[in-house]
């Protein structure tokens, strides 16, 4: 996935910019699995302490999808920023599955630089 060149801010205006038109809300959902490796590997680091770096890496990866998703669905829409960005993330299992979600919301607007 090639990385978009968007402002995405989790504020709601830009330092140095004028935002000139709102356009629309954009978000989206990212899901990922994690393997049975992973699980394993994040059980050992719960046995003996620590951080897991798996899960850490799993749910950078699944974020920066969901930053790249949301930059791209708002430069469709015309827009060259994303503000207010509100992500949350969640955990969903049952029946021997485990997948991370990542949840991310903003507004696309229109900005010019003062």
């Amino acid at each position: 996935m090639a990385k978009s060149r968007i402002l995405v801010s989790t504020t709601n205006s830009l330092e140095g910019y004028k935002i000139v038109e709102y356009i629309d809300i954009v978000s989206t959902n990212v899901v990922n699995g994690s393997s049975f490796f992973s699980d394993w590997k994040a059980s050992l680091t719960d046995i003996f302490g620590g951080r897991s770096g798996t899960y850490q890496r799993k749910l950078r990866k699944i974020y920066e999808e969901a930053i790249e998703e949301l930059s791209e669905e708002a430069i469709s829409l015309g827009a060259n920023a994303v503000v207010g960005l509100k992500v949350d993330y969640g955990e969903i299992s049952g029946k021997d599955t485990q997948m991370f979600m990542i949840s991310a919301v903003g507004t696309a607007v229109k900005v010019v630089k003062l």
